[in-house]
């Protein structure tokens, strides 16, 4: 097989991986933007994606490689305690560095530079590249009644969070919900709890400085 093809690139709000929701679909407020590498910039190739609510996008985890198969990983959703297989979990963790993310189309936007497709409820952090958009098909990719394997049993609880006012304000008017949503997921290694320690999630060109003690994460600072 030919080597994949990176088609486009998506611009979020994440410079890094710390705080990037661990699935898609989960924080619906965040938004990505789509833009394709030069040899792909041809509006025909989205002729009728608009008929579409959602799509599938296929991209390349970045830093995650090795030449080494791992046939199990700690799930984060286990507390990072457990093992399963690779193949049972999405851990980042794989032969094969892909991800498969599920998000909203928002819109297509004509540009001089040709489509660019903008989409919500997205788990990628700025300048992942993509392999390819397929569209969501809900008569076969929906499966209400699929059991969600151990993941379902642990379902993660959302923090409370306290943002100061005057620290919110310090965001763009447009970011602040999706701040807040990604704080209340909880941007922690599941086995870190420690009430002292002072953590940074890097999001719309700001750090956002927080500590957590119990269920209660507050803001400190916004740099």
């Amino acid at each position: 097989m030919d080597k994949l093809k990176v088609i486009a690139h998506i611009h979020t709000d994440f410079p890094e991986k710390f705080g990037v929701p661990r699935q898609s679909g989960v924080v619906k407020s965040l938004t990505g933007r789509i833009v394709f590498e030069p040899e792909f910039r041809n509006s025909d190739a989205l002729k009728g994606i608009d008929e579409f609510d959602y799509l599938w996008l296929l991209w390349e985890f970045e830093g995650v490689a090795s030449d080494k198969f791992t046939a199990t990983v700690r799930p984060p959703r286990l507390g990072g305690n457990e093992t399963r297989g690779v193949f049972a979990t999405r851990s980042p963790f794989r032969p094969n560095p892909i991800g498969l993310s599920n998000v909203k189309l928002e819109r297509v936007e004509y540009t001089a530079d040709g489509p660019e497709i903008i989409v919500s409820g997205i788990d990628m952090r700025d300048n992942t590249p993509i392999f390819d958009i397929k569209p969501y098909l809900a008569y076969a990719d929906a499966h209400p009644e699929a059991s969600d394997g151990f993941a379902g049993t642990h379902i993660e609880e959302r923090l409370e969070v306290a943002f100061p006012s005057d620290l919110l304000s310090m965001l763009p008017a447009d970011k602040r919900e999706s701040a807040i949503d990604v704080l209340k997921q909880d941007p922690r290694p599941h086995y870190h709890d420690d009430p002292a320690r002072v953590y940074g999630v890097s999001f719309a060109g700001k750090n956002i400085k927080f500590q957590v003690n119990r269920n209660v994460l507050t803001v400190t600072a916004v740099e």
